[in-house]
């Protein structure tokens, strides 16, 4: 396959030949449809995170919190959800995508309605548990779904719909904040929180009325009668839809000119056992593909964008805004950038590609943290306001956000693509495990990070492991722009790519494979 085609240029345009000279494929619409539900799952993450960025400064005044208090309750939800994480790509193998994607409603749902109804900080902590856990199940099943029922034409633009939503959700509750700011005190904070029932519902009766199981899943079943129908409806055409069925077949072990419709299939394909044993003794693409994607759940975490999204309000009182009104209308312009800019990535990825995108995003966040490390030690040591200090910390919050948005945030999600199907859905509960763990860390921690070496020092350290990332997919990261799902583990192994003068095509793709099996 050509680089930046779709599947249908790799294979079978030798048995297709005047497909591609009288017509270019059309854009498959169902399968946005599918990605769009899919992706709403991390509305509900985003909006957790952008509710509690507002509703903490109301929650700590109504039960007397202390600063440890207040870090604990906004960041465990992340180590809450490595619960979820861990046990989605087990249920995922065992029962289906479309099912872990009810479930995951179904927890938030319930843990939403705890929050907003908890009397005290004990079971707000309870309601947090039981989100978190759903938080863990929707970020993991969003991404592999989304990656498993794209055409690969389109994969990298919808496979960054998840983050687009999370943003989305976050911008919700940014404006759910300003909206329900104005009520008494014990009122306000609860409608924040319990009005996040909302879109767990909308999204469950979505799962159940509209959207089809993966069609990678149900061969993994030996389904493979309702898997070609799926991809029919999910694939630019017709031809194409047969070649993902016969690639998705030779990657499970079903031979290709099987025309069954259901086939047995072994159990530790089927339920996604041994999977770990293939982690533990890596091969060397495996182990490639391991640290890549971990780089990334690690990196896009530890930079800080969750303490810039969670801690808005905070860092822009240290910037000098004091008024409370003020601080949300300028958080939720943090969530307007961070919508504005994912647009433009869900177009980028499959247009420039990710690796491009990716070190433009860490170096552009790199700057902009030092900027603001810079403008906020200013602001703490001097005794004066200074109006354009004020617009240049907000701005550099802006921008962090803004270029974070544009790679790394989303390559979360994208980085599904780099997994094998029998290894993908762990693969991603591993790699959000990770994600989890770093974003709970920082969440819980900055507070107590920036009364130890100053706010100014903060993101001093978050601008230095930018840096750091930056030279790690500068090193690593193989661009995988264009290239089946089930060809994209030949390009990981060794490093010959990155010195390469050829282009991402298929002779290089099988260059790559003979030089690892050598």
């Amino acid at each position: 396959m050509a680089g930046g085609k779709g599947e249908v240029s790799a294979t079978s345009g030798l048995l297709f030949p005047l497909i591609e000279s009288v017509e270019k494929p059309k854009r498959n619409r169902f399968s946005y449809v599918c990605a769009t539900i899919a992706s709403m799952s991390s509305v509900l993450l985003g909006y957790d995170i952008g509710v509690m960025s507002g509703a903490t400064i109301y929650i700590q005044e109504d039960f007397k919190l202390s600063d440890v208090q207040v870090e604990i309750l906004v960041g465990i939800v992340s180590f809450y959800a490595t619960f979820g994480s861990a046990a989605a790509g087990r249920t995922s193998d065992m029962f289906g995508r479309r099912y872990t994607m009810a479930l995951s409603a179904a927890f938030f749902f319930l843990g939403a309605i705890l929050m907003g109804f908890a009397p005290n900080y004990g079971l707000l902590m309870a309601g947090r548990f039981v989100a978190g856990i759903g938080i863990g199940y929707s970020s993991l099943i969003a991404s592999v779904y989304t990656t498993e029922v794209s055409p690969a034409s389109a994969r990298g633009f919808l496979s960054s719909f998840p983050e687009l939503f999370l943003n989305v959700g976050i911008l919700l509750g940014y404006v759910s904040n300003y909206a329900f700011s104005s009520l008494p005190l014990q009122l306000g904070w609860r409608f924040m929180l319990g009005i996040g029932f909302v879109p767990s519902v909308f999204l469950a009766v979505l799962v159940i009325l509209v959207m089809p199981e993966s069609p990678r899943w149900l061969v993994m079943q030996g389904r493979l009668g309702e898997a070609k129908q799926v991809l029919i409806r999910t694939s630019d055409s017709i031809e194409e839809s047969f070649q993902r069925l016969d690639d998705i077949k030779a990657a499970v072990g079903i031979s290709a000119s099987c025309i069954d419709d259901v086939v047995d299939i072994p159990k530790q394909i089927s339920h996604g056992s041994g999977v770990w044993k293939e982690f533990l003794y890596p091969t060397p693409a495996i182990r490639h593909i391991l640290i890549t994607a971990i780089g990334v759940h690690v990196f896009q975490e530890a930079t800080g964008a969750n303490a810039a999204v969670l801690y808005s309000p905070r860092i822009f009182e240290k910037a000098g805004i004091s008024s409370s009104d003020q601080k949300l209308l300028a958080t939720v312009a943090v969530g307007v950038v961070k919508t504005a800019f994912i647009l433009v990535a869900t177009v980028l990825f499959d247009r420039v590609g990710r690796r491009p995108l990716i070190l433009m995003s860490l170096g552009g966040m790199a700057a902009s943290l030092i900027t603001l490390g810079v403008g906020l030690t200013i602001i703490e040591r001097s005794q004066e306001e200074s109006t354009w200090l004020v617009g240049l910390c907000v701005a550099m919050v802006l921008t962090d956000v803004a270029f974070f948005s544009m790679g790394i945030g989303p390559m979360c999600y994208v980085s599904s693509e780099l997994f094998p199907l029998r290894l993908r859905a762990q693969g991603m509960s591993l790699g959000m495990v990770v994600n989890n763990v770093m974003s709970g860390t920082v969440s819980i921690t900055f507070l107590s990070l920036y009364n130890a070496i100053t706010i100014g020092g903060a993101f001093f350290l978050y601008a230095g492991i930018a840096i750091v990332g930056w030279v790690f997919f500068y090193v690593l990261f193989p661009e995988t722009r264009g290239h089946n799902l089930e060809h994209v583990e030949k390009l990981f192994g060794n490093l010959l790519w990155k010195f390469s003068p050829k282009k991402y095509d298929d002779s290089f793709v099988d260059d790559v494979e003979t030089t690892q099996n050598a």
